[in-house]
Formats: C-alpha cells, structure tokens, sequence
C-alpha cells in the first residue's frame, strides 16, 4: 500500500494528537498555516499555550524527528507561533511552550 508524504504526516498527526490527548492536552487548532509556515498541533495545558510539531521517521539513522526540527524549522515556528498571538487575542496572556512529538513508524507506512 502507498501512503502520500501528506497521508502519512495526517496519521502521525492523528497519533500525536490522541497520545497529547489521553495525558490532559486539549487540541485547540490543527495545521494553523500561514504563508510562511505552519504548525501541526496548538493545545492548552494547564494553562500554557503548547505549539506542537509533529515529526514521524521511519528509523534514527539521520537522527529521527527530533534531529529534523533544525534551526530554521524553529524560527518558521517561532514566527507562526507570534502570528497566531497576534490573531487570537484571547491567548495572547497565555505562557506558552514549544513541544516536539516524534514518532518512529513501522517499515510498512
């Protein structure tokens, strides 16, 4: 079976999403995108405002997803992340954190 490089990131999505769930984060917008970037997940916990990148490798021999989110990838979400202040003012009081779920898949995806 083949899965599109965007099927794949909607099922690791999916995955983080309902493992960010079960341990007390809401999910409050998915995909925000503007025309310089995007971020996959924005929740609430606790409190503080969670950006969320998802990344899903197939193995580690390039460092995996962590290794993935390289500097410039950071700043696109640093950048995303201010717009989104800038456009909700209900969480612009919000503390906010940046979290990275990486998930490693099996062969066959």
């Amino acid at each position: 079976m083949f899965f599109t490089t965007k099927i794949k990131g909607r099922i690791g999505e999916f995955i983080a999403s309902t493992w960010l769930w079960a341990h007390g984060l809401r999910i409050i917008k998915r995909n925000y995108s503007q025309h310089f970037g995007e971020i996959d997940l924005i929740a609430t916990h606790r409190g503080v405002l969670v950006f969320i990148e998802v990344r899903m490798r197939r193995d580690e021999r390039f460092g995996g997803g962590l290794a993935s989110v390289d500097h410039q990838k950071q700043r696109k979400i640093i950048f995303t992340a201010k717009q989104f202040l800038q456009r909700h003012a209900a969480y612009q009081n919000h503390p906010c954190r940046f979290d990275v779920v990486a998930i490693s898949r099996p062969n066959y995806f």
